[in-house]
């Protein structure tokens, strides 16, 4: 970083140099009225510590996802009095760490080890477009490891013996998925929670601040409702996958291969509530072997009748 003297006064070349920004870059700024004119002095155009520090704010703004309009009418509030600090307290509380998880760093050696010790160069490319390994500049050779679990669960398929191609296109479906379901959360908790904090353009610094604590509060209840609704789902559909194979391809001496039998919706809405979707289809199982039993039972009483009406002494 270039060392500033306190109360420099910068002509346009040095402000784009000390900021990163170009010199027509800093122009069209001022020309959006996003930066203040500069102070004439003589035939000299003078920037001060104040452009400098705009230009920064710009740029961090910019970094966080922000348009010029928007950013225009953020400053705009700012210098009316109306401050800044509680908006970018909630850009930062929406930017922070949604996981618990730590980055790590990983070798191509330890790598390759751990997805069967056979360099695969085009899995290592799939992995970097996902973003499931990250390059590092200047480390030929080492990748940085954004979620370690997601990294874990890939060699544990891949030792269990999915291809790692097919672990790709699994990830690239099932993100998709994901990004949906964050998606339709985030529109469920603006339109009911959020709205009435960030109704106003730009919103104020209490409601910018209050916004950022519910950010804090609500995090964790996405990853809660997934991760019970995956269990539920993951229930269901395991269990459902057991019976055809077993059904289909492993009939023991009590087990028949079972067929599709079509159940009116009106029946099957009642056993679902009664016991829940992960449980109909065994209690619909169930209730017919209890019937069938039942009608067995019935037919041995009634021979047993018949027999003992025609043993009975005349």
């Amino acid at each position: 970083m270039i060392d500033e003297p306190a109360g420099a006064a910068y002509r346009i070349e040095d402000l784009a140099q000390h900021s990163g920004a170009t010199v027509r870059t800093i122009r069209a700024y001022q020309d959006r009225k996003l930066l203040p004119r500069p102070e004439r002095r003589g035939r000299a155009n003078v920037y001060s510590d104040t452009h400098l520090a705009r230009l920064r704010q710009i740029a961090d703004l910019l970094d966080r996802g922000y348009t010029l309009a928007s950013i225009k009418e953020l400053l705009d509030a700012w210098d009316a009095g109306r401050g800044l600090g509680g908006v970018l307290g909630l850009v930062a509380e929406v930017d922070g760490p949604w996981t618990d998880e730590e980055a790590v760093r990983i070798s191509r050696a330890e790598l390759d080890e751990r997805l069967g010790g056979d360099p695969d160069d085009a899995a290592v490319a799939d992995a970097v477009e996902l973003g499931v390994l990250e390059r590092i500049p200047g480390q030929e050779g080492t990748f940085l490891v954004p979620s370690p679990q997601e990294l874990a669960v890939a060699a544990e398929l891949y030792e269990a013996g999915v291809p790692l191609s097919a672990i790709s296109g699994h990830l690239r479906e099932l993100r998709g998925q994901v990004e949906h379901i964050a998606a339709r959360f985030l529109e469920f908790t603006a339109e009911h929670v959020f709205a009435r904090y960030l109704g106003g353009h730009p919103p104020t610094e209490t409601d910018a601040a209050e916004a950022a604590a519910l950010v804090r509060r609500l995090r964790p209840l996405a990853r809660q409702t997934v991760d019970a609704e995956l269990a539920r789902a993951m229930r269901l559909f395991a269990y459902r996958q057991l019976r055809r194979h077993l059904g289909a391809e492993q009939p023991g001496p009590a087990m028949k291969v079972t067929r599709d039998v079509a159940v009116p919706a009106a029946t099957m809405d009642v056993v679902e509530r009664l016991v829940g979707a992960e449980h109909a289809a065994e209690f619909i199982a169930l209730s017919a072997e209890r019937e069938v039993r039942a009608r067995a039972l019935d037919g041995l009483a009634t021979k047993g009748l018949q027999v003992a009406k025609v043993d009975e002494p005349p």
